[in-house]
C-alpha cells in the first residue's frame, strides 16, 4: 500500500468500536476512529465478571458500582405449561466464590465513559464521519468517506454492526438465520424490589426476562413471535403494564412502563474466520446472537481483548505486520466464537422446541444443573466466559 494515513482505522461509533479504538490506540498505533455520532443507545448490557474485569484493566472503568447494579442470582422459572417442564433453577454467584455473576450497565453511561478515555489518548484521532465505501487492498485497504474523502491504512477493523460494509466489502462470507421471533425491550418500575437477581421466565416462543436496574427498576427482554409483540405493544401502556404482570407472574406487584417499547427482529450472524488480510471484525460486524446467556457485548469485549494481544505481539518493522496480526486474532477467536455460538443457538432453539424428545432434554439438563455441583460449576464457567 503506497498511502498510509495511519497504522490502523477503527469503523464503527458503538461500545465495541470506541473500546477497540482504544485498545488499539494503546498498543501503540497511530489510529483513526471514524465513529459519526449517532442517537442515543437506551438498551442496557448484563456484562459477566470476565467482561468487568477487563474494563477495569483497561481503564475504561474504574467502580462497576458508580454506573451499574450487580447480578448476584440468575433464576429460571419454566412457564411453559409444557407436558414435561424443568424444574426452578436458582443460580447463586456465592457458589462460585463470587459476589456477583456481572453486573447491568446502561449503555449510555458506558459510552461516556469510554468517550472520556478515548479523548485523552495520544494517537488516538476521532473523527466525527462515516464511510460509505471500503476497497481491500492486497493487505489493509482504502476507505471512502461520507464527506467525500479518503483514508488508507494497512489495518482496517470493522466494528460497524450487523450491516457491516467492512465485511461486505472485503468477501467475508456469512452464515445467517432469520427467526421468526422477536424482542421487545424497555424499562419497567416494579411493585416490589428485584434485588441482585436477574429473572427470566421460559415461555414457548422464548424468555420473558427481568433484569436488575437497581432498586424497584428492570430491564425487560421479552422474546415472542412478533406479531404477538407488535400487538401487546399497541394495545396501550395500561393494558401492556397489565400483561407484564401476568407473565411475571405477579412476582413484584403492579408494574409501571417508565420508557417507550422497542421491538426488533431476532437472528443469528456469524463468519468463519474474523479477521484475513489486514482487515478484521469485531463485535456485530463478525457475530450476533439472540440475547439469551448475556453474550452480545461480552463476546465484542473479548474480541477487543484478543486483537489487543495481537498487535502486541506483533512486529511492526516488517511489511506484513497487519496481515500477520488479523491471521493471529483469528486464531484467538476461533474456539471462543465456535464454543459460544453453538451455546447461544443450541440453548434458544431449545426453548422453542415443540417435540418431547427435546423438551425432555431440556427439563433433564436443568435438573442435572439443580442437583449436581461439578456440572454447576462447569456452567458458571461458560455462561460467564471464562476461557
Amino acid at each position: 500500500m503506497s498511502r498510509r494515513d495511519a497504522d490502523a482505522i477503527i469503523v464503527g461509533g458503538g461500545l465495541v468500536g470506541v473500546a477497540t479504538a482504544i485498545a488499539v490506540a494503546k498498543a501503540g498505533l497511530k489510529t483513526i476512529h471514524l465513529a459519526p455520532a449517532g442517537p442515543p443507545d437506551r438498551r442496557t448490557s448484563a456484562l459477566m465478571m470476565p467482561s468487568v474485569d477487563y474494563l477495569i484493566a483497561a481503564g475504561l472503568i474504574d467502580d462497576p458500582a458508580d454506573i451499574g447494579h450487580p447480578l448476584t442470582r440468575i433464576r429460571i422459572i419454566d412457564a411453559t405449561g409444557r407436558l414435561i417442564r424443568a424444574p426452578e433453577t436458582l443460580f447463586d454467584a456465592q457458589e462460585a466464590g463470587l459476589s456477583a455473576f456481572g453486573w447491568n450497565f446502561a449503555n449510555t453511561r458506558l459510552l461516556e465513559r469510554f468517550h472520556g478515555v478515548a479523548a485523552n489518548l495520544d494517537g488516538l484521532d476521532i473523527r466525527d464521519v462515516g464511510a460509505s465505501a471500503f476497497a481491500a487492498g492486497d493487505v489493509g485497504g482504502t476507505l471512502t468517506l461520507a464527506d467525500g474523502g479518503a483514508l488508507s491504512a494497512p489495518l482496517i477493523i470493522g466494528a460497524d454492526g450487523k450491516s457491516s460494509l467492512v465485511r461486505s466489502a472485503a468477501g467475508f462470507p456469512i452464515h445467517e438465520h432469520q427467526f421468526e421471533q422477536a424482542a421487545l425491550v424497555c424499562d419497567l418500575d416494579l411493585g416490589r424490589p428485584i434485588g441482585g437477581t436477574s429473572i427470566e421466565f421460559h415461555y414457548p416462543n422464548g424468555p420473558f426476562t427481568l433484569v436488575p436496574a437497581g432498586d424497584k427498576r428492570a430491564n425487560l427482554v421479552w422474546i415472542d413471535e412478533r406479531a404477538t409483540l407488535e400487538a401487546a405493544r399497541n394495545s396501550g401502556p395500561e393494558a401492556l403494564a397489565k400483561l407484564f404482570a401476568e407473565k411475571s407472574q405477579r412476582l413484584f406487584g403492579a408494574i409501571q412502563l417508565v420508557t417507550p417499547t422497542h421491538v426488533f427482529p431476532l437472528s443469528t450472524l456469524s463468519v468463519s474466520k474474523p479477521g484475513k488480510q489486514g482487515v478484521v471484525l469485531v463485535g456485530e460486524a463478525a457475530h450476533a446472537f439472540p440475547p439469551i446467556g448475556a453474550q452480545g457485548l461480552n463476546l465484542g469485549l473479548r474480541d477487543v481483548a484478543d486483537l489487543a494481544d495481537a498487535l502486541q505481539g506483533a512486529d511492526r518493522t516488517q511489511p506484513d505486520w497487519a496481515d500477520t496480526a488479523s491471521e493471529r486474532y483469528a486464531s484467538l477467536r476461533a474456539s471462543d466464537l465456535a464454543r459460544t455460538g453453538t451455546m447461544v443457538d443450541a440453548l434458544f432453539r431449545s426453548l422453542l422446541a415443540d417435540m418431547l424428545p427435546a423438551q425432555g432434554l431440556r427439563a433433564g439438563g436443568l435438573w442435572a444443573l439443580r442437583l449436581l455441583p461439578a456440572l454447576r460449576k462447569q456452567a458458571f464457567t461458560i455462561g460467564m466466559g471464562n476461557r
